[in-house]
């Protein structure tokens, strides 16, 4: 039994899976752990959570009179390129919105829009006021204080030294300006008061907006002096990310839940839950339809209700949208895919970036991370049909899925692959008429125009056959029919309505529509190019580039256009950009101003000119990377994709975004193999070199040898790599200085090199250099630290050196969950500050059952701040007012109790936790079923604090207790009754009941077996349980052979980093253990 000398004796329990939160609704019971779920959860029930705050778009809305025109001009002829400029540098856009005061009237409609739409507002105000700006201040300054950041510049004179500023002020601006005064509770609003020139009040107002697009905005860190501090790149490990491909799907699952609220899907919900629930093995489920049948608005809809009821279901989704846009890149979707996996499990190293490999290894991380998640995994592929290759892509879906995975894809019923129609499907049927009546009336019902029966009848007429009864088509007729216009009366769009058979030429009646609602010819002609730019791009065009594109068009003007055109559903915005909301729309106007696809390559050179100008320009933006060389592959114009590649600075944002196989695609379509393509691209940096002389320059020059290393290292060209990657070193150690970050990156790119090259002591040696520098430069608790933890952590486990691994992994894991957790993950922690703030607002009424509900969720929102003393104030004024109104035995006081039981205990302060899980389990018992979860979340987290104070008779009970509650809810034979019978028998070990252990070990482990498989890494750990109690009792012979079992299994178990470890347990989340010295050498 020689390797058990490594073995410490460890009783393991998997114990629960992430503490999820308590189905009473969110944030009811929550752990720190629960960070994810709580942000995930936040997003699902925070409707007044702004917009903008996901808007790929830093749009300032700008208010201001006749006397501050000047400063307004100013700023904008100035310093808006400025603006602009950084934010596109850092993959945003900018948008100045203002309305002349003039015509701010006429545009009412487009205001409000606008305002709500807004990421921040500025006013500049010196004397008087307009009714338009009052309406305006009192919508952004005084309704809505806290939906966005607000500057206020009052300019108090003409001249320096003017006195008697206060007295300029008339009684309406004065009057306004007290009422924002007092709205400003927080006293967040910043106020720039100026008597200087226009040009100094211009400077002074781009200064603030600044300073609040890159702190409040954009999350950046500022130095004393205001400048930006100097960050190294998000850290994913060695995964390649695009937040444009996550913000576009999360934008896309947004407009999907709101569109879906105008149909009743709970026919087709009840259906989808039944399917989800049959027991495995499940093939995918296809959901199917029509175009425009309302399958996306079905999907967003159900996942919606799962993450409301199924906390412990992880959901991953993809929203497909036009074919050959970048959302039906099959790699692109199964890297997004399968690095979300990851996250959830705290880890993203060992994740190929080469695509063809990406595809082939979906299958097999799926059923790794499966085996580690308690609870469902669902994957919903949206539109599957029109991911490029799909069926050969998509192969995966063919094989068996795990037991806890489920797969739901929506396809076309006319374009369904032959082999996918045997699966369980959903078909959606049309609309029956009761349906189609009920969507007209709300529509009607909302703009207050009411149909005589006449109308109404002609319309049941009408909607009758399957294309005219689908939900887009009745959707769309609902909207055209309540279209404002002077033109069209209703009559005339009734008669023109029912011409139209299918959704496609009712598009082309809407465009009609929308051209006749424009006033001069101009607004017409550029709203048909547009639509046609639009058309030809590869991802849509933005609202910056449509005002450079066409300079006469005033801001008003194209919002006002636009506007109209999404309430038509013609156009909808994604990342910032106009985009078509169905391709049948993109149809419509393919058909109406395209001649059917003939004019769209003229189109496309339009295209190719404004970016190819930005390009001479020394503008590489994430846009020119995105569009300029898709557009030149679709114009078959070979020579000059070849030139747009080798500007080094586009292809090396297409490669740090993760478009690698975009990139590579390009290559294979000028004709050029890898080994050409390496060598064209070092020759143009070695000319590139030439040029650089400036520090930065050399930075810059270092970033592009360091990106061509690594695309080369991922193309498997590693000997070419190395030369790259080295001189990237050389540079940054001579430039910058041997300690710089930056040379721990470079060390850290060479070694991955060395790994594959099998030379692991020369990988090792330069993984420490990196961590050495990495630690000295941001202290050892710092997420570039968990990465090179990460990469010695796979080192030592393709050596066997399990110990040393998994020692790494724990300190890298637990780093990336705290710095997850100072940051927030993506705008999670924004979104939490944004939530606090708005609850705030809704907890200064009388005492009731929603204000005491809303103190609990504020208690929690702090909690999950680290803002402690904050989070105990609300949550005890919860407990308090739930007890005044409800009564102290009430369950809901026990949610209270709870919670600040959890804050107590996050504070070490393990008495007063104990005595308040005591009371909460105490009301639970008596007021909740016995297998509800909000029993077993409370009896779960006393039973873990009595085990942490050493009660450990006292934790026996619950345990027991626990273990009865599983045996009711899930029947004796299911994996989680297994674990609480590990997690009792574990506890029965550590009062040395061996006796009472055993059996519940050998009941968990058949269970396991049974359940999992005899391969599963539970039954490893069950296995490793049992060697240690035979151990203990003398019995070395079965302990040894136990032993051999459970270690077979373990080093037979592929790990989160794609060598071979053993999970010293299983990732589930709360384990517990006992640690006796290490076993002697027992072997016989």
């Amino acid at each position: 039994m020689g390797s058990m000398m490594q073995l410490q004796q460890t009783h393991r329990g998997p114990e629960f899976a992430h503490s999820l939160i308590d189905v009473e609704g969110p944030f009811a019971n929550v752990s720190r752990d629960d960070w994810d779920a709580a942000v995930a959860s936040l997003l699902q029930v925070s409707p007044h959570v702004s917009q903008s705050l996901w808007s790929n778009t830093v749009r300032c809305y700008l208010i201001y009179t006749h006397e501050t025109k000047a400063e307004l001009q100013t700023f904008i002829q100035t310093y808006s390129l400025r603006l602009r400029r950084f934010c596109e540098g850092l993959g945003h856009f900018y948008l100045n919105v203002s309305f002349p005061e003039e015509k701010a009237a006429v545009f009412a409609a487009e205001r409000r829009r606008e305002m709500e739409r807004s990421s921040v507002c500025v006013l500049l105000l010196k004397s008087s006021v307009s009714s338009c700006v009052v309406e305006d201040v009192e919508e952004a300054f005084v309704k809505t204080p806290d939906a966005r950041p607000l500057l206020l510049y009052l300019r108090t004179a003409d001249r320096k030294g003017e006195k008697e500023e206060v007295s300029t002020l008339s009684p309406a601006t004065r009057d306004l300006l007290e009422r924002v005064n007092k709205a400003d509770r927080s006293a967040k609003l910043k106020v720039v008061d100026h008597a200087g020139s226009v040009e100094e009040g211009a400077a002074l107002i781009f200064s603030q907006l600044e300073r609040i697009i890159k702190q409040e905005l954009l999350g950046l860190e500022l130095e004393e002096n205001g400048v930006v501090e100097e960050r190294e790149e998000e850290d994913s490990g060695d995964v390649l990310w695009d937040l444009h491909d996550e913000q576009e799907q999360i934008e896309a699952f947004q407009q999907a839940c709101g569109a879906a609220a105008r149909f009743s899907f709970q026919k087709y919900v009840d259906r989808l839950n039944d399917m989800v629930a049959a027991p495995p093995p499940t093939p995918p489920l296809l959901v199917s339809g029509a175009p425009g049948s309302g399958k996306s608005l079905l999907l967003a809809k159900w996942i919606e209700l799962q993450q409301k009821h199924s906390p412990n279901t992880l959901i991953l989704y993809h929203f497909t949208g036009r074919p050959l846009s970048t959302s039906t890149d099959p790699v692109l979707i199964i890297k997004r895919l399968t690095v979300k996996l990851l996250q959830h499990f705290w880890s993203i190293s060992g994740l190929s970036m080469d695509p063809s490999k990406i595809l082939e290894e979906f299958p097999r991380w799926l059923e790794r991370l499966s085996a580690r998640h308690h609870g469902n995994i669902i994957i919903i592929i949206d539109s599957i049909d029109q991911i490029q290759n799909a069926e050969r892509h998509m192969k995966w879906l063919i094989d068996p899925l795990p037991a806890n995975v489920r797969v739901l894809v929506s396809v076309n019923v006319e374009t369904c692959p032959q082999a996918w129609r045997l699966w369980p499907t959903l078909h959606l049927d049309p609309l029956n008429p009761r349906e189609v009546k009920s969507v007209i009336s709300t529509e009607c019902v909302s703009v207050d125009i009411k149909l005589s029966k006449d109308q109404e009848k002609k319309l049941e007429k009408h909607c009758r056959s399957a294309a005219t009864c689908n939900a887009l088509y009745v959707s769309l007729l609902a909207r055209l029919i309540t279209h404002f216009s002077t033109s069209w009366t209703l009559d005339r769009t009734l008669q023109q309505c029912v011409m139209c058979q299918d959704t496609v030429s009712l598009y082309r009646l809407g465009l009609k529509v929308a051209l006749d609602s424009l006033n001069s010819d101009q607004e017409k002609h550029i709203m048909k190019e547009l639509l046609c730019l639009v058309c030809a791009s590869h991802n849509g065009i933005s609202e910056s580039e449509v005002l450079e594109l066409f300079p006469d068009l005033t801001f008003p003007a194209l919002i006002s256009m636009l506007h109209n055109l999404e309430r038509l559903l013609i156009i909808t915005y994604a990342c910032g950009l106009i985009r078509f909301q169905h391709s049948q729309a993109c149809e419509g106007v393919n058909q109406e101003f395209l001649d059917g696809d003939k004019c769209r390559g003229s189109y496309r050179e339009k295209c190719i000119r404004f970016f190819s100008q930005q390009l001479e320009q020394d503008r590489v933006t994430w846009r020119v990377a995105d569009e300029l060389p898709w557009l030149l592959q679709q114009q078959e114009d070979r020579s000059k994709l070849q030139m747009s590649l080798l500007n080094l600075f586009v292809s090396q944002n297409l490669y740090k975004r993760g478009h690698f196989s975009e990139l590579l695609a390009y290559w294979q379509f000028v004709g050029k193999d890898k080994c050409s393509m390496a060598t064209e691209y070092f020759d143009a940096l070695k000319e590139f070199e030439k040029t650089c002389e400036s520090e930065q320059s050399m930075s810059r020059l270092a970033n592009l040898y360091e990106t061509l290393g690594r695309f080369l290292k991922d193309l498997g060209l590693l000997s070419q790599a190395v030369a790259p990657l080295q001189r990237s070193l050389e540079i940054r150690e001579t430039a910058l200085d041997p300690d710089h970050p930056s040379v721990a990156q470079s060390l850290h790119q060479l070694a991955g090199v060395y790994v594959h090259w099998r030379k692991f002591g020369n990988a090792e040696q330069l993984y420490k250099q990196a961590m050495e520098i990495c630690e000295n430069a941001y202290g050892p608790e710092h997420s570039t630290v968990a990465r090179e933890l990460d990469s010695l952590s796979l080192l030592y486990q393709k050596q066997n050196k399990y110990e040393q691994a998994e020692k790494l992994r724990k300190r890298s894991v637990k780093i990336r969950q705290k710095t997850a957790r100072q940051k927030g993950h993506m705008y999670g922690f924004a979104l939490l500050k944004r939530r606090a703030l708005q609850l705030e607002e809704l907890t200064l009424g009388k005492d009731s059952t929603d204000c005491a509900k809303t103190l609990n969720e504020l208690g929690v929102l702090y909690y999950l701040q680290n803002n402690l003393d904050a989070a105990k104030l609300f949550l005890t004024r919860s407990l308090e007012m739930r007890q005044r109104v409800l009564g102290p035995d009430h369950p809901d006081c026990a949610q209270s109790l709870n919670n600040l039981a959890a804050l107590h205990s996050e504070r070490k302060e393990y008495e007063s936790a104990e005595e308040l899980y005591e009371r909460a389990l105490d009301i639970r018992k008596r007021a909740l079923a016995p297998d509800h979860p909000s029993l077993a979340y409370t009896l779960k987290h006393l039973a873990m604090l009595y085990k942490r104070r050493g009660k450990l008779e006292k934790a026996v009970p619950l345990y027991e207790l626990a273990l009865e509650i599983r045996e009711k809810s899930f029947g004796p034979k299911h994996p989680s009754v297994a674990t609480a019978l590990v997690n009792l028998a574990v506890l029965y070990c550590q009062l040395k009941q061996h006796s009472d252990a055993l059996p519940l070990y050998e009941r968990a482990l058949k269970v396991y077996e049974d359940s999992l498989g005899r391969l599963h890494p539970r039954v490893g750990e069950t296995l490793k349980n049992l060697a240690v109690l035979s151990y203990e009792e003398g019995d070395f012979e079965k302990a040894a052979e136990l032993y051999k079992r459970a270690m077979e299994i373990k080093e037979a178990e592929p790990s989160l980093v794609c060598g071979k470890a053993p999970s010293r347990h299983s990732s589930s989340g709360d384990t517990f253990s006992m640690r006796s010295p290490a076993l002697p050498n027992a072997s016989r």
